[in-house]
């Protein structure tokens, strides 16, 4: 790689940071990238970022050629549970804790179609209760609770696919 590549490159880098993209590829020829960068939580996203940014991202690229690349921006982090922007602070704010998906999969809240929910809102649930199944790859693997305590809400809907690491439910602990 040329010294002015590498400048390129650092550019790009910097730009990728400053507008939250958590992966990104690129194959010029014989160079291929591979960029990752790490995040606390990262959600599904919508594919397109900002129209500037990606008007952006693409003048820079085309400096160098025909290039194919794949952005993912990182996802805003998870709202509080249960506020909003017009409600008055809480005097003792409640700490709920989440239950994450421990795989990537689509998330099914019943053992099979027109039976009951697992869990509903409201609902007393104890450390090690199935909770829910992620499917992945065909094969339904039940999701326990890693605590005991109320679900409060359920942060996903029922056939929707889900990430590692995603919040699935904002548990009250017990």
């Amino acid at each position: 790689m040329k010294p002015d590549g590498i400048d390129e490159l650092k550019e790009l880098i910097a730009f990728l940071r400053e507008n939250e993209i958590a992966e990104f590829d690129l194959d010029r020829g014989d160079l291929k990238v591979r960029l990752k960068f790490a995040s606390a939580v990262v959600q599904a996203a919508p594919a397109v970022s900002s129209g500037m940014d990606m008007v952006a991202l693409a003048r820079l690229l085309s400096a160098g050629g025909g290039a194919a690349a794949a952005v993912v921006p990182v996802a805003a982090q998870v709202p509080a549970i249960g506020a909003s922007a017009g409600d008055p602070p809480a005097a003792a704010e409640e700490v709920l804790h989440i239950l994450k998906s421990p795989i990537v999969g689509t998330f099914y809240e019943s053992p099979s179609p027109g039976s009951s929910a697992f869990v509903s809102t409201g609902d007393r649930i104890d450390k090690g209760q199935v909770v829910c199944i992620v499917e992945a790859m065909k094969l339904m693997n039940e999701i326990e609770a890693d605590m005991s305590g109320e679900i409060v809400k359920r942060l996903v809907t029922n056939g929707q696919a889900v990430e590692y690491g995603q919040p699935l439910f904002a548990i009250r602990v017990a």
